[in-house]
């Protein structure tokens, strides 16, 4: 799917060192957990990401970090406000609406947890959500308002009050049993998503009950 469609860049902001929050102008609908395919020019590369807002906001919120040597992230970065930005019709079927669900990601992977969170969604949800650092747990004070105890950091690089010292890896083994009734939704880079899907698997999570999407 192309990015054929133009927005105007609203603001974007460093929020963590190499790591941008992306906001444009909204004149679509979407589902919370759907995904568009973003680009700067008609002639570059584009990459797909998950939306991070809600799907009532104004507009529509990116989260990517910075490959100093990538096609795009580069140029994603010097964007301004009043800029271009492209983006393709919205797609996906990584959806998770009322029922009851564990929430389990990592780095930029939050995206489309936070995008449903946003949306009103996030009632009878667990999120455990992993970063290097608390600057990394993007959306921290906001999902931890929406969430409450619900909401479990997990800082493999920092230690806080408040959040597990450790990878989500490390928080999921140190558990006793899970809710092997519930749905669990995996979302972050390949090995972190085939790890945490081992381990539930091993805990006794039938493979059905695992949705995962995977950030490259």
């Amino acid at each position: 799917m192309q990015a054929s469609f133009t927005a105007h860049v609203v603001s974007n902001r460093e929020i963590a060192p190499g790591a941008y929050l992306l906001r444009f102008k909204r004149s679509f609908d979407f589902i919370a957990g759907q995904v568009i395919r973003i680009g700067v020019d008609t002639s570059g590369e584009t990459r797909l990401y998950s939306i991070a807002s809600g799907n009532s906001d104004e507009n529509v919120d990116i989260l990517y970090t910075v490959n100093p040597e990538g096609g795009l992230t580069p140029a994603l970065s010097g964007l301004r406000p009043g800029d271009h930005v492209l983006h393709s019709e919205v797609f996906g079927r990584f959806i998770c609406r009322e029922e009851c669900a564990v929430w389990i990601a990592a780095g930029t992977g939050i995206a489309p947890f936070a995008s449903m969170a946003f949306s009103g969604q996030h009632s009878g949800k667990i999120l455990l959500f992993g970063g290097r650092s608390r600057q990394r747990l993007y959306f921290h004070g906001q999902l931890n308002d929406l969430l409450g105890s619900n909401y479990i950091p997990c800082c493999s690089r920092e230690s806080f009050s408040g959040a597990f010292h450790g990878r989500v890896t490390d928080y999921l083994k140190s558990l006793k049993q899970i809710d092997l009734a519930v749905p669990h939704y995996l979302c972050g880079s390949a090995g972190m998503v085939v790890d945490v899907r081992d381990i539930l698997i091993e805990k006794g999570l039938a493979f059905e009950k695992v949705f995962a999407e995977i950030f490259f």
